[in-house]
């Protein structure tokens, strides 16, 4: 491909439009029975749906790509033949999976559909991405532990099969997502390589010592805490543009439990960078404004350590709250699906696929409640909001409201230990 596709995470199909909107070339997402992530909000992607979604994303000439990337049973293989003809309709553009059983059954039964081979098959070599390519793959995602060197040396040794990596987001502490901890830790109730991993990476740990039985330890690493096996999470922004020149075909974004605003921004970020509408530093301070660990370039440079865990905390951290989404304009006013609570008077910022704008909540009408100087979560609100300046982009926003969010302005807070290697003036 001429240029490098900016692939997103898709969790349901309300997420697939705004990513799309907001500048991704293609999404991939996962049928309820066969994903590495269990949704539970939204549309999600089902046997009755599936069609739907990919129909959509043709329309506007993006891709799906469906993820069949468990680690099957026989009881999974004969779902999957129930499911054969849903899946030939519906005809996504590609298959992502990582199991031989289910790698059989599509090439088998499903012969027009590209098969891309997923980053749970950890291929870390030249060789094993010939392997796939000669059995038939289309394409194969290097596992995250590479780095970018050994991504170069695989590029030029393998000129014919497409590559993918990782870009960003959460990161697995076990070697290409291949973990037991959930397993084992909710006594195989939640199955990490069947769609239901609990995370015990994110729970904080303490030591008992067996002579003293109820005597615990909270487990301290350099006076940070106790999340010892928590990795920060992936950032690249900054060598997306070296990915694509030296010949990777598609840069990734974990996510499909993300919100529909993380989905949103973090696609714009690298729409933006990789279209040199923004330089990687601003969109970095872009990416500060979603919910992170703390941000690492992982195995990438090839000098991964300690620094890539994130010991006090386990849940991210987000720089800009997430305020709201436009559902409809009357006028000068707007209709808000709320997402945490605004009231009168308080500085916004409105973001859309093209605009970032500041603006000012000067009027709240809100039939679910008499006060009508604030909007509390889960409150749909009609609203008015002056914008904070003259600026151009202070007035094109309204050209794609239907596309709009709001958050909070600015950066909150840089709590967080980032790598990266900007100047953040919010952070000094």
């Amino acid at each position: 491909m001429d240029n490098i596709e900016l692939l997103m995470p898709a969790g349901n199909i309300e997420k697939m439009r705004y990513a799309f909107s907001y500048g991704a070339d293609a999404c991939y997402l996962g049928m309820v029975d066969f994903s590495l992530r269990t949704m539970r909000k939204g549309e999600l992607i089902t046997k009755d749906n599936l069609k739907i979604a990919v129909d959509e994303a043709r329309r506007i000439n993006k891709k799906v790509y469906l993820t069949l990337n468990i680690f099957s049973y026989d009881d999974d293989i004969k779902k999957l033949y129930e499911n054969l003809e849903i899946i030939s309709d519906a005809a996504p553009h590609a298959i992502i999976l990582s199991d031989f059983g289910i790698y059989n059954t599509v090439k088998k039964e499903l012969p027009n559909i590209d098969i891309h081979i997923s980053t749970q098959t950890n291929t870390l070599n030249s060789e094993a991405v010939r392997f796939w390519r000669d059995l038939g793959a289309k394409r194969v995602i290097l596992a995250r532990e590479l780095s970018m060197k050994q991504i170069e040396k695989i590029r030029n040794n393998v000129p014919d099969v497409e590559l993918e990596c990782f870009v960003h987001g959460s990161q697995c502490m076990s070697y290409s997502g291949r973990c037991l901890l959930s397993d084992y830790m909710t006594r195989h109730e939640r199955k990490a390589n069947h769609g239901g991993c609990a995370q015990p990476c994110r729970w904080s740990y303490k030591l008992l010592e067996e002579t003293r039985p109820g005597e615990y330890y909270e487990i301290v690493e350099d006076d940070k805490g106790s999340h010892i096996l928590s990795p920060k999470d992936l950032c690249l922004i900054e060598y997306v543009k070296d990915l694509k020149n030296i010949g990777v075909d598609s840069i990734k974004v974990e996510g499909r439990t993300k919100s529909l605003y993380y989905v949103s921004a973090v696609s714009r970020a690298y729409r933006d960078v990789l279209d040199e509408k923004i330089s990687p530093k601003s969109g970095y301070y872009e990416l500060l404004k979603v919910g992170n660990r703390g941000y690492t370039k992982g195995f990438f440079l090839g000098n991964n350590n300690s620094d890539s865990y994130s010991y006090d905390i386990s849940k991210g951290l987000a720089g800009a709250d997430f305020l709201g989404i436009v559902l409809e304009k009357k006028g000068d006013k707007f209709k808000v699906c709320f997402k945490n609570k605004v009231s009168l008077g308080d500085e916004v910022e409105i973001i859309t696929p093209s605009y970032t704008a500041g603006a000012i909540v000067n009027e709240i009408l809100n039939e679910s409640r008499d006060d009508n100087n604030i909007a509390n979560t889960n409150d749909e609100a009609w609203v008015q909001l002056t914008e904070k300046d003259d600026n151009l982009s202070a007035t094109l926003w309204q050209k794609e409201w239907n596309w709009a969010l709001l958050r909070t302005p600015g950066i909150k807070n840089c709590k967080l230990n980032y790598e990266i290697k900007t100047e953040c003036t919010v952070c000094e």
